[in-house]
């Protein structure tokens, strides 16, 4: 089971990386839960200091961006 975590501080980036995230589970049909972190210490501890940023089993996929949900697909 995938572990997926969306970081960010709640900015509309943020936000669309985690609505492209859930989409494209959907679309996959993967059964995971997408968690949001928005915790700065919890992102300095995962690593990351640009956000958005998607993390997939504890390594960091995306960075700095939101990718489509056909790139996220092909991440996931």
């Amino acid at each position: 089971m995938l572990t997926i975590k969306v970081l960010g501080p709640g900015c509309s980036k943020c936000k669309t990386l985690a609505l492209f995230t859930e989409q494209a589970i959907e679309q996959l049909g993967i059964d995971c839960a997408v968690e949001k972190v928005t915790d700065l210490q919890e992102m300095v501890r995962l690593g990351m200091m640009t956000t958005p940023a998607l993390v997939v089993n504890g390594v960091v996929k995306v960075a700095g961006k939101v990718p489509s949900i056909a790139d996220l697909k092909r991440i996931l």
